[in-house]
């Protein structure tokens, strides 16, 4: 089928019902009052189709949609608001990360909205968030963008054909790219707005094109779900080994989540958001949102594959005329992104579900080049580590960062997309480790040698090689000492990684310079643990980080 056969077959304004046959409307529960053509549930040649026929984006080389965010190349964080309703201002983490939205003031933009959509083409689309099924939330996406629509059918999980006709949205996303809010009239910062209503179950996106909102909304809506109910959502890559041994990885953007997780010895789970309940691990979503800056097919052939195939979206990748991409442009920005189904990745265990978690890694990309490529943590150490949520930032990878390294601290991995306090979560994911008897480890994915500038990026060979020996169990059999610094422990011996880059003092020329440069990392780990000092028990006390307990190591 052409490509003009496909834009015309489903372009009609008469097209106001689902295409499952069963007479549902696309647009029940939304509000939405459309005067202009629905497109219910397409698929992704469709989708593709309208997207090129409304020139939203162009074609790559490989049949990959090629698509620019505008000047919203990641989220807008200071333009996320929770509304402030009377059901559920209790229980709501209030502060930068969930700014209060009046109800009076989100009504008002949320109509503004609906009525901006009433006479436009519209794309809707009904989707699971949640391979269990006992937990998950069916959301119906209703957008004025076909490529939008189609990043969300990459992104979450797509109903089966029979299900579609009895589809109930649980939330429904009403999502406007293009609309801008006006900070008089809705009561918030500029022009962009995410709002989030939870006694409503609705969620308002306008003024930005940055696709990522869609994907993070749900996985805030989930982290507000599922703790209520003993279930532990997590900012998190899974995997599951042949064995059927599952291992988690949280970690910030730029830390490997998606890399590490993505090994062609063992099934993927989901390389970003996971919920983990009485029976075990399982992806909140569908599809995968790959950062592809730099992205080799040596390093990462699986990403690289699912970046050239048709459907998949590419945010800001530079390509030239002929559609070739060139991965290592970052003339538009650093976060440019791959959305791709998850099927894509070849060895993917679709079921999007594993057992209980037999090892929990936390990894950092430290620019500062003091921590260990990998340490043992105990119960204790992973719930500060985890609350913790410390990586670093360096100039290249962000726009408006300075030549020094930056350090930050995400609670829980995703401060952003917490709805509830943090020691909430600590607590549940504490328990869950205890009671299934999950081994914890740390693992260094940024600098060693020096801090950035100086040092070398850790090879991923070798971080490679640690988490075999991690996963396939060779690793508890090592020999571990303390770390006067921080309190790991680190393997002194591990087959084929050299004995100086396990020890990242020795790894340094100047080791009076590396002592400096640690004292000075466990400063800001002290400093920004203090908030969660009376709120967790003294076992994590006991663990944390403190300046006090420095005694420099004795070195021949």
């Amino acid at each position: 089928m052409h490509l003009g056969e496909l834009t015309s077959m489903d372009a009609r304004p008469d097209l106001q019902t689902d295409p499952t046959g069963h007479g549902q409307s696309p647009l029940a529960s939304t509000g939405v009052q459309a005067a202009g053509p629905v497109h219910a549930n397409l698929t992704a040649p469709q989708l593709v189709a309208h997207a090129i026929r409304r020139g939203e984006g162009r074609l790559s080389a490989d049949g990959a949609v090629i698509v620019r965010t505008g000047v919203h190349t990641g989220r807008s964080v200071t333009d996320k608001y929770v509304v402030d309703e009377p059901e559920t201002t209790a229980d709501v983490w209030w502060g930068k990360v969930n700014q209060k939205l009046p109800v009076a003031r989100y009504n008002t933009l949320r109509q503004r909205v609906l009525a901006y959509m009433q006479g436009r083409e519209l794309f809707t689309q009904d989707l699971y968030a949640g391979a269990d099924p006992a937990r998950r939330v069916c959301v119906r996406l209703v957008s004025t963008s076909a490529w939008h629509t189609l990043f969300a059918r990459n992104m979450f999980i797509r109903p089966p054909q029979a299900e579609l006709a009895g589809f109930k949205p649980d939330y429904v996303i009403l999502h406007a790219p293009d609309f801008q809010a006006d900070p008089d009239i809705d009561g918030v910062r500029s022009s962009t707005a995410i709002a989030l209503s939870f006694a409503e179950r609705r969620i308002v996106i306008a003024g930005t094109e940055y696709a990522g909102e869609i994907k993070k909304s749900i996985f805030t809506v989930m982290n507000w779900k599922l703790p209520a109910e003993g279930v532990m959502p997590m900012h998190c890559s899974a995997n599951i080994g042949a064995d059927g041994d599952t291992a988690l990885f949280f970690g910030l953007s730029g830390t490997g989540k998606t890399t590490l997780s993505s090994d062609p010895a063992r099934a993927l789970i989901g390389d970003d958001e996971h919920g983990w309940g009485p029976d075990g691990i399982f992806n909140f979503e569908g599809g995968c949102y790959a950062k592809v800056i730099n992205l080799s097919a040596e390093a990462e052939p699986q990403i690289w594959n699912a970046t050239h195939r048709f459907g998949t979206v590419l945010e800001n990748v530079v390509a030239d005329p002929c559609g070739r991409l060139d991965l290592t442009d970052g003339a538009y920005t650093e976060n440019t992104r791959a959305c791709y189904p998850i099927e894509y990745i070849p060895n993917a265990e679709l079921s999007g579900r594993g057992g209980q978690p037999k090892n929990v890694i936390f990894l950092t990309a430290d620019a500062f080049g003091v921590l260990p490529p990998i340490a043992r943590l105990t119960p204790a150490q992973a719930m500060y580590h985890y609350l913790s949520g410390y990586t670093a930032r360096v100039a290249g990878t962000e726009k408006g960062l300075g030549s020094e390294p930056q350090a930050t601290f995400s609670t829980c991995f995703g401060a952003p997309f917490l709805p509830r306090r943090p020691e909430e979560y600590g607590r549940l994911l504490e328990r869950l480790i205890e009671q299934h008897g999950a081994s914890c480890w740390l693992v260094n994915t940024g600098w060693t040698g020096g801090k950035f500038g100086t040092g070398r990026r850790m090879a991923i060979g070798h971080t490679r090689a640690l988490l075999r020996a991690v996963l396939d169990g060779s690793l508890n059999h090592a020999t571990f000492s303390p770390d006067p610094f921080f309190g790991l422990m680190i393997p002194r011996d591990v087959p084929g990684i050299p004995n100086e880059v396990l020890d990242p003092r020795r790894s340094w020329a100047d080791a009076a310079a590396y002592d400096a440069q640690a004292a000075d990392l466990v400063a800001r780990f002290e400093a920004n643990f203090a908030t969660f000092a009376g709120s967790v028990g003294d076992d994590v006390k006991a663990a944390a980080i403190r300046k006090a307990a420095l005694s420099l190591p004795a070195r021949g």
